[in-house]
């Protein structure tokens, strides 16, 4: 017992000394498997939204009621009335169910033609893959069929004149029609524009569009990172320019754009070329379209990515050759482009295609992924190196702290971030979240910090005990 006494009281010095040292070792911030909160707070800042906005104008033929035509078939239904047992809602649908039966003899085209500007918009999902502006995406979403397009500026264009025309109609003859009556004209008039008008497109152009969140201005924050109450988040709207781009499938379905951002942008980390096994746990990002498109979803929130989670279903070879990973995570229209990535947060692939039903409808669960082995193909045909982003590092590592409760250190990394890209999405409700908790009740103690805690307890205890034995000895020997 003296000797250890003896021991522990001759070391107590060179423990303390040596706490202080060890309080200063480098923290590990992330663990290297993130969970599906920390893959989403990683990568949520570099995922973006892909806009292809079509115009042009359209020239239709303009129409007019065969007035002798429509007078006769209101005298024989008037002829039918002879002891007034029809009323004027069932005139009114024996007249639209005898234009529908025949269309030509009541519309008559005329030489002059209606001029109606159009724009079409399709949208998907992509991601920065260099802090610089470069951002990758799908092909099929900004090399559209002409097909494809012509038929759609020319749905719009009729759903527009046809809307005007139902109006036109319940103006004229004071009435509203019913839905059921309404479908009837909408029937009408596609087989008027069908068979009997000429649509011309004039003018048709494209612009491709990279839309991404930026933080402005300060706010209170929320627990979870994001934003919140009155903290404000801006939409960013950039034109981007094609740098390469392959085939939509059966093509290698891939497209690198490129816009001028003012900072360092957040950026997604590519996974290496091997591909992933099956089993491998899945995170897809996206902007899928039932959610983008939603009544009940407020604008300002479509800018945030949907996360999806599966596994790898199989791996798969495309018709031409290359493979393909399948996945069951849910994705929808508008999905496409977006990233897929590991559990480590890094790109495994871009969502690309699902597999359809019968009934025409996307088969649940049966979604393809273009590898990024794909990619890395056409990053070295354009001689683009995505390299390690400082200020994405520098977050990664900050989210690290924060996950850990590790607020102070959190927050000097978050801000550091700041000073380099004010504009970082979602930075300023971190900051936010880490002075409240510094100074709320919601600081804790770090794990280094528990642990030195312990040792200088534990040192204490030591330290007492040794002032008791020497004292004890002292007495003994007086």
């Amino acid at each position: 017992m003296r000797f250890l006494s003896i021991f522990l009281f001759r070391r107590r010095s060179w423990l303390l000394a040596f706490l202080p040292a060890f309080a200063a070792l480098p923290v590990v911030a992330q663990a290297p498997h993130l969970s599906a909160i920390g893959n989403y707070a990683l990568n949520r800042p570099g995922i973006v939204m892909i806009r292809v906005e079509y115009t042009a104008n359209v020239y239709v033929n303009s129409m007019k009621m065969a007035d002798k035509a429509f007078y006769a078939l209101l005298d024989s239904i008037q002829r039918l009335d002879h002891g007034g047992g029809v009323d004027p809602e069932q005139k009114l649908d024996m007249v639209l169910r005898e234009m529908s039966s025949r269309p030509e003899r009541f519309f008559q085209t005329t030489f002059d033609y209606i001029k109606q500007p159009e724009q079409i918009t399709a949208s998907g999902s992509g991601f920065f893959i260099t802090s610089d502006g470069y951002v990758a995406t799908n092909c099929h979403l900004i090399d559209r069929d002409d097909n494809f397009i012509r038929r759609q500026f020319i749905l719009t264009a009729f759903r527009q004149i046809t809307e005007a025309s139902i109006g036109a109609l319940e103006s004229a003859w004071a009435t509203r029609f019913t839905e059921q009556q309404r479908s009837l004209l909408y029937n009408t008039y596609a087989s008027v524009y069908s068979r009997l008008f000429t649509i011309i497109l004039y003018d048709v152009k494209r612009n491709i569009y990279v839309v991404y969140r930026s933080d402005s201005g300060s706010g209170t924050g929320s627990g979870s990172g994001t934003d919140s109450g009155s903290r404000q988040s801006d939409t960013v709207k950039k034109p981007a320019t094609i740098v390469v781009k392959g085939m939509p499938m059966p093509g290698k379905d891939i497209a690198i754009l490129k816009v001028q951002v003012p900072a360092e942008m957040p950026m997604l980390t590519l996974a290496p070329s091997e591909l992933p096994q099956v089993g491998q746990q899945l995170y897809v990002y996206g902007y899928p379209s039932p959610v983008t498109n939603n009544d009940f979803v407020s604008a300002e929130s479509a800018i945030e990515p949907t996360l999806t989670t599966g596994i790898i279903s199989a791996i798969k070879k495309s018709v031409g050759g290359w493979p393909l990973i399948q996945m069951d995570a849910n994705i929808n229209h508008g999905s496409s482009g977006g990233p897929v990535c590991n559990d480590k947060g890094e790109v495994v692939g871009l969502t690309t295609f699902g597999s359809l039903e019968n009934t025409g409808g996307l088969a649940a669960g049966l979604n393809f992924a273009v590898p990024v082995s794909i990619l890395d193909e056409y990053l070295d045909s354009a001689g683009i190196k995505p390299r390690p982003s400082p200020v994405t590092r520098l977050f990664a590592d900050a989210l690290g702290f924060y996950e850990a409760d590790q607020y102070r250190n959190a927050l000097r990394l978050f801000q550091k971030v700041s000073r380099q890209n004010p504009q970082y999405p979602g930075i300023n409700a971190y900051i936010a979240d880490c002075i409240r908790k510094i100074d709320g009740k919601g600081t804790r103690l770090s794990p280094v910090e528990r642990l030195l805690l312990i040792f200088s307890l534990i040192g204490l205890v030591i330290a007492a005990i040794a002032a008791w034995w020497v004292r004890y000895r002292r007495r003994r020997r007086l």
